[in-house]
């Protein structure tokens, strides 16, 4: 393990964006695989399917396409994007690394604008790359942008306090990386519910529930 970790220190210190971009493209790509194994478990145990032609099979195109989403978009946007935000917070705004509204502002900026962009971008990504066209994509954002982010938004700022205030800045992407596989098992399930109930309950006001019950849709 400590040989693994100095091999990885070598790697950031000489190549940064190459590493990070090829540690996110393995870590969504098990993320997504392990999200696959989940629904199909949870489909079996629903369903009481137990025959042995039910077993589990890994949909490689899917996981290709989710690995492709952390090689092109969550490595190098990803890299730049905590760097950036470092030096932003630091030398414009000029607040001491460490303090309360150091890491506040951070954390909110974080939350603000590279977390609703990036899940943006995977839902778009998930879809076209399916071969879904322009108005598929926007009913899929539709159905699922507003579920997954208020989800994540009861759990990424807390990961952020920590990772803002504790980790150097050299090693913040190694962090958030390995947060990140978790957060694509999260994405590729989320994304794999289709129209589950759980999601229509966000979207649905109390006035189209009332209609709904009174025979709409």
């Amino acid at each position: 393990m400590l040989n693994a970790w100095k091999w990885y220190q070598r790697c950031m210190s000489l190549h940064p964006v190459k590493t990070q971009v090829i540690s996110s493209g393995i870590l969504w790509g098990v993320g997504d695989i392990t999200a696959q194994s989940i629904t199909h478990s949870s489909a079996r145990k629903r369903l009481q399917i137990s025959d042995a032609g039910q077993d589990f099979k890994i949909d490689w195109k899917r996981t290709a396409i989710t690995s492709m989403f952390g090689f092109g978009f969550v490595g190098p946007v990803g890299h730049f994007w905590y760097e950036g935000l470092d030096r932003f917070i630091r030398l414009r705004l000029l607040l001491q690394p460490g303090s309360v509204r150091f890491v506040a502002s951070k954390v909110a900026m974080d939350s603000l604008i590279f977390g609703p962009f990036e899940l943006f971008v995977f839902l778009s990504h998930m879809g076209f790359s399916t071969g879904k066209n322009a108005a598929q994509v926007k009913e899929d954002l539709k159905r699922d942008f507003l579920p997954a982010l208020i989800v994540e938004s009861g759990a990424w700022p807390f990961v952020q306090v920590v990772n803002f205030r504790y980790v150097p800045v050299r090693y913040q992407l190694l962090y958030v990386n390995l947060f990140c596989l978790l957060d694509s098992i999260f994405l590729s399930w989320m994304e794999q519910q289709k129209d589950a109930s759980w999601k229509q309950w966000f979207s649905s006001s109390p006035s189209s529930k009332e209609q709904g019950h009174g025979g709409g849709r």
